[in-house]
């Protein structure tokens, strides 16, 4: 049997060096990794890997992972990604697998669990682990209130940052918009939403997992 090859993408180099010792234990070989949230496509096409395993916040502050996975889809990728990370907030949860993951496992799940994970979705398996499964069901009960399912692409750029405290002119000027744009834009974010304080903007941000705490 061939062995499984597996690329990580996550900003530690002692999570890439312990998983891949890890990994080898379990007859699967890590051919590589990625540091950065924005190199992990060109290097996934690079190496080919037969399987993704994919952290979703990245230390430089860019893109994260769930960027990642809508870039593997736009581009029509046909990456097996896992998403391995200890944020598993319930609308990040959703959204990892509306963007294409094939199983989401937190860091603190045991290795020989990642590694029949791996082994599963290597197989063309989707994997969901029991208390996912559950909050996904409730999930799917009780609708979608995160912004990544009310607020256009666009809108979700600008959301992030009204949530980090930036004026209409800051957000203007990172995003290369006109100040007036911005300020329809963040007017209409807060109709979608039914929230208008700063501070509630910001409490949703993080209950959703699109900024840090």
């Amino acid at each position: 049997m061939t062995q499984i090859s597996v690329m990580i993408a996550d900003d530690h180099p002692l999570i890439v060096e312990g998983l891949t010792s890890v990994l080898a234990r379990h007859g699967l070989k890590v051919v590589g990794s990625a540091s950065e949230a924005s190199a992990v496509v060109d290097t996934w096409v690079s190496l080919q890997p037969d399987v993704l395993v994919l952290d979703l916040r990245f230390g430089d502050g860019g893109i994260g992972g769930l960027d990642v996975l809508q870039d593997l889809q736009a581009r029509q990728l046909s990456a097996k990604v896992i998403v391995y990370t200890q944020f598993d907030q319930d609308e990040v949860v959703r959204e990892a697998y509306k963007r294409g993951a094939k199983a989401f496992v937190t860091k603190n799940t045991d290795p020989t669990d990642l590694a029949d994970t791996i082994v599963k979705v290597h197989q063309g398996e989707t994997v969901f682990m029991p208390s996912i499964a559950n909050r996904l069901a409730l999930m799917s009960v009780r609708g979608d209130e995160s912004p990544l399912a009310k607020l256009q692409p666009r809108e979700v750029d600008v959301f992030k940052l009204m949530a980090q405290g930036l004026t209409n002119a800051e957000i203007a000027s990172q995003l290369n918009l006109s100040p007036k744009t911005i300020s329809m834009t963040s007017q209409s974010i807060k109709d979608h939403l039914g929230i208008h304080r700063p501070a509630d903007i910001t409490l949703l941000a993080v209950r959703c997992g699109l900024i840090e705490p």
